[in-house]
């Protein structure tokens, strides 16, 4: 009896889990979700007009979103820290300010890193902190806490791989990026 059962549970595997000789067909004519979305997506804007030129009949000026994102600089921390540096406070000023300028068309990106120190799940944890820290930094200068998003790299996103300390200390910070 034992032998027929599991005779009859080999069967139907070999049964279920065999190979389909037809090929898939697919149906052009009906509209997919993804083609749904589409048709209903904005135009994303490539350019942002500063402040500045807000005055009637004045020249724009107008800063398209890779000028903007090359005005953003990274926010460096120390080792095994996620407070950030006095001499840190002049780009938080900064990077506030290009934010402040483009936040009506694009939100903000932080990006946690850290070095190669500690365990995957440490680093991961210490980048959100450090982004988190410099997204409490930012609302204070008066950026919109709803255009900040936060992503943690942990140590995933080097951009210096030599073993030495100054290279260690490039991978310890939060990077900038723009989002339409």
């Amino acid at each position: 009896m034992k032998s027929i059962v599991i005779s009859g549970v080999v069967a139907s595997l070999l049964f279920f889990s065999g190979c389909s000789e037809k090929a898939p067909v697919v149906d052009t004519k009906a509209s997919t979700p993804t083609q749904e979305v589409v048709k209903e997506a904005k135009p994303v804007a490539t350019e942002v007009v500063s402040p500045e030129s807000s005055s009637v009949g004045s020249n724009l000026n107008v800063m398209k979103l890779s000028e903007a994102e090359g005005k953003l600089t990274s926010i460096y921390f120390d080792f095994d820290k996620f407070a950030i540096k006095p001499a840190m406070q002049g780009k938080i000023a900064s990077d506030s300010e290009v934010v402040k300028m483009v936040s009506d068309t694009y939100g903000v990106k932080l990006e946690g890193n850290c070095d190669e120190w500690g365990s995957d799940e440490y680093n991961f944890a210490l980048g959100l902190k450090r982004a988190s820290s410099v997204k409490k930094a930012l609302v204070a200068e008066g950026v919109d806490a709803s255009k900040i998003s936060m992503v943690s790299y942990g140590e995933s996103n080097p951009v210096c791989h030599d073993k030495t300390q100054e290279c260690w200390a490039k991978n310890r910070r939060v990077d900038f990026s723009l989002l339409p």
